[in-house]
């Protein structure tokens, strides 16, 4: 998996830390689930993933045995489980407090549990990341150990990097999934670019995004909008872009499971003017220079941040991208003695910050 891109899995991701470290690691071209079983954290996981910027990243609220149920195969698995948190006991004396022996029992057969519901979406040859943030050997090299005798697994090296400091229960183990006759190869991957699967699943067509955002794609034009090629569609009233690199595999996630968000949020159309979405200005993707960009001082971003009034007498008229040292904050539409602001309610600071 070193120098082709991958196609992973991060299981249990909110808030969304890792899966934001691994699109960093990952080989360009690579394309990642992150998935969060409970409701309220998946939420919180799509918002944090779109604000990350990130265009190759699908988000989901499924429980284990649903990705089981999919016939959706990934090289690359990350179960950071449930655990009983020994980790927090330095700093979080309520962690302290529900510790017993009896939770660490439970929370290993959960474990457990986890892992053999979604092992079937691990393809043969694959590469599983298992992690806790506790020490006893129950839930760790125990059911590490469990998982390669159960399931089919050989544990690769655990050497310590260089500089690594343990503590905090940051426990991590990496397996290779038994070949069982496949294998996880270039041609594996190359089969599933167009959507397709092992198994015989159909290829998911790419759909056309309508007759409106139709007009969208020849008349703004994606090459103008993004720094790469990207695909767009329609989902519900929104359009929506992915690399076209992994476009063919978007769709098979997207026929096979339901999704929280694909990709990033372009916008909406009015007429055939678009109305740009905020995570369009944070999309790493996006081509400097689509939109008039208006730099602001301290005083102005967070004003703009907290959705106060802004007047920006000087700017463009129209659709305008406020930046803050370079940074693209999001977007306003400048009527000269006043602006309409386009950042979303939900995500405005609550704060008053100086």
């Amino acid at each position: 998996y070193v120098n082709r891109p991958v196609m992973m899995l991060d299981m249990c991701a909110a808030p969304g830390g890792k899966t934001t470290v691994a699109l960093d690691a990952l080989p360009q071209g690579s394309m990642v689930v992150c998935n969060e079983p409970i409701k309220l954290r998946a939420q919180i996981l799509a918002e944090n993933i779109q604000k990350w910027g990130a265009s190759g990243v699908m988000v989901t609220n499924n429980y284990p045995e649903q990705f089981a149920h999919s016939s959706l195969l990934f090289d690359v698995l990350l179960c950071d489980v449930p655990c009983s948190g020994e980790g927090m006991f330095r700093k979080d004396a309520e962690a302290l407090a529900q510790w017993s022996p009896e939770n660490v029992k439970l929370c290993a057969e959960r474990q457990r549990r986890i892992v053999a519901d979604v092992w079937p979406s691990l393809a043969p040859g694959g590469v599983m990341i298992y992690s806790t943030c506790t020490f006893n050997n129950c839930e760790n090299d125990g059911n590490v150990d469990w998982i390669c005798s159960s399931l089919g697994a050989e544990k690769l090296s655990s050497t310590l990097v260089p500089g690594f400091v343990p503590g905090e229960g940051q426990y991590c183990a990496v397996m290779l999934k038994n070949l069982c006759g496949g294998h996880a190869g270039e041609e594996r991957w190359t089969d599933r670019k167009g959507g397709r699967q092992q198994g015989g699943r159909q290829q998911v067509g790419r759909q056309q995004v309508g007759r409106r955002a139709g007009g969208l794609i020849t008349g703004l034009d994606a090459e103008r909008l993004f720094d790469v090629p990207m695909d767009l569609k329609l989902r519900s009233d929104m359009i929506t872009a992915v690399p076209q690199c992994i476009s063919g595999l978007a769709d098979t996630v997207s026929s096979a499971l339901p999704l929280l968000s694909r990709g990033c949020a372009v916008g909406t159309l009015k007429g055939k003017d678009l109305v740009p979405d905020e995570d369009l200005a944070l999309c790493i993707r996006l081509r400097r220079g689509a939109f008039e960009e208006t730099p602001v001082d301290k005083a102005a971003a967070l004003a703009f941040l907290h959705k106060d009034a802004l007047v920006l007498p000087d700017s463009p008229r129209g659709i305008v991208m406020l930046t803050y040292k370079g940074v693209p904050l999001g977007f306003v539409k400048n009527l000269g003695n006043r602006t309409n602001s386009l950042h979303p309610q939900a995500r405005r600071i609550r704060m008053d910050i100086k």
